[in-house]
């Protein structure tokens, strides 16, 4: 592609169709307290900006790691990445990622202030996180673990977390939440890991697709998107999510069905759009979940 400008290659960096995993979790984890003592906005309002910075700080570390190890070269096969392009420079890029951390930890401390333990606890582990998923000495995302950090980070920590700051509970309804986010997060992750397989492989970047292979990443994708809307049965059932809240979501089945079939037959770079497919999928779900609290 053609060399972007400055401001385009940061935006670039910050992977910005992938940022609806870090809005999503929090969306839902405020419609849960609207049903469970009431919304307070402030503290939402932190808890969506520092999801966001999360996510941003691990997709700048994610360019920055991963041209340094190797996983990102001339052979990749997914959207341009800003320091493998040389649009930014591995040391602008590591610096950006603490500035990102740096803002992330401000908004933290007030979240902190309201929320308490539980929060810094998850406050401290997913700023560690962020870098850790593929930097330091066992990167998350090289060792199979990047779906697990997705699903609790991206998932049960962020929705949790955000019902947490505005009510000081953590109901069952948060929890069910959090694995439908979690889950619908992962597939995002999963996209990206059956496309770049091959590369992964060839940097010793042992992904779950690289570790078991094509077909068990396409099942992966698969229940990661199913998952979620039997959950909200359940929490149904179990009286923990109302009517509306278990029912609604039944209208992303279609977007969920299309992405599902896609990913079964697609490979290499046609898996790109499917990256924003699972994204958009994650964001509907949470939008008509968290409208069964809302109604």
């Amino acid at each position: 592609m053609t060399r972007p400008s400055f401001v385009q290659a940061w935006w670039l960096a910050a992977r910005p169709k992938t940022l609806w995993a870090g809005l999503a979790p929090v969306l839902v984890g405020t419609a849960v307290a609207h049903g469970h003592g009431g919304i307070r906005p402030l503290p939402a309002c932190a808890a969506a900006v520092g999801s966001i910075l999360i996510q941003v700080a691990t997709n700048l570390a994610n360019d920055y790691f991963d041209h340094k190890k190797g996983a990102d070269n001339s052979d990749r096969v997914g959207p341009d990445r800003a320091v493998q392009q040389g649009w930014i420079s591995p040391k602008a890029m590591l610096t950006a990622t603490g500035v990102v951390l740096l803002c992330a930890l401000l908004v933290g401390l007030y979240l902190i202030a309201v929320g308490g333990v539980p929060i810094a606890v998850i406050g401290v582990a997913s700023l560690i996180c962020a870098v850790a998923y593929t930097g330091g000495p066992y990167p998350l995302a090289y060792v199979g673990l990047g779906d697990a950090f997705v699903f609790v980070f991206f998932g049960l920590a962020a929705v949790v977390g955000t019902t947490w700051v505005q009510t000081l509970t953590a109901p069952p309804a948060a929890w069910i939440g959090g694995a439908c986010m979690g889950l619908l997060a992962t597939a995002i992750l999963v996209v990206n890991n059956l496309r770049d397989r091959t590369t992964d492989a060839a940097a010793n970047k042992r992904t779950l697709a690289v570790r078991f292979g094509a077909r068990f990443a396409r099942l992966e994708h698969a229940l990661t998107i199913a998952v979620p809307f039997v959950l909200a049965a359940i929490g149904f059932t179990m009286g923990w999510v109302p009517v509306l809240a278990a029912a609604l979501p039944a209208l992303a089945l279609p977007l969920a069905i299309h992405e599902i079939r896609s990913v079964w037959t697609k490979d290499g770079p046609a898996l790109n759009p499917h990256l924003g497919g699972a994204a958009r999928l994650e964001l509907v779900f949470g939008l008509l979940f968290g409208v069964g609290f809302l109604l």
